[in-house]
């Protein structure tokens, strides 16, 4: 009997500025334009920050059973796509911790709590066509996969994406 991922997410705080910085590594940012610099990864933080005091969504560190420190992050936000208001969700796993089944198990606890808000229909992820673990992710969850798109990540640079869909 395969044991379930035992994880919790927490809603982001100044303390996890930290592991922003290791998550803002080459082989973690490869799919998505590369590392930004500090600043930006500043900036970034303070917007995680303020998604839930905005009403916007969460962003969440996600710890694993026995680790004193966060090992990724996790969380959803409002978007916009094709017209419609959506949440859009995106986690990353620091490369220790990846292929246990971490990263899915946030993914759905941010879901769930996504779903509580009752505020959007669809939760949409975009994971890069060249991400297998991503796609797979996605795939595992429930989410359908609508369609490849072209999606602008970082602002001013497209990639081609898969466009997955899940209903709350």
């Amino acid at each position: 009997m395969k044991r379930k991922t035992q994880i919790h997410i927490q809603p982001w705080t100044d303390p996890y500025l930290e592991l922003l910085f290791r998550l803002n590594a080459p082989e973690m940012l490869e799919h998505l334009g590369g590392p930004e610099n500090d600043e930006q990864v500043e900036e970034r933080h303070r917007r995680y920050l303020r998604l839930t005091e905005d009403n916007k969504g969460c962003m969440y560190g996600i710890h694993f059973e026995g680790i004193p420190e966060p090992v990724g992050n996790v969380g959803y936000w409002d978007s916009t796509w094709n017209g419609d208001s959506i949440y859009e969700i995106g986690w990353g796993v620091l490369p220790a911790y990846q292929n246990k089944g971490i990263a899915s198990a946030a993914a759905a606890a941010a879901i769930e709590e996504a779903r509580k808000q009752h505020k959007h229909r669809f939760v949409h992820a975009f994971p890069s066509v060249d991400h297998p673990a991503s796609n797979g992710i996605c795939r595992k969850l429930g989410f359908t996969l609508i369609s490849e798109c072209d999606f602008e990540y970082p602002k001013g640079s497209f990639m081609r994406c898969n466009d997955w869909r899940l209903e709350l």
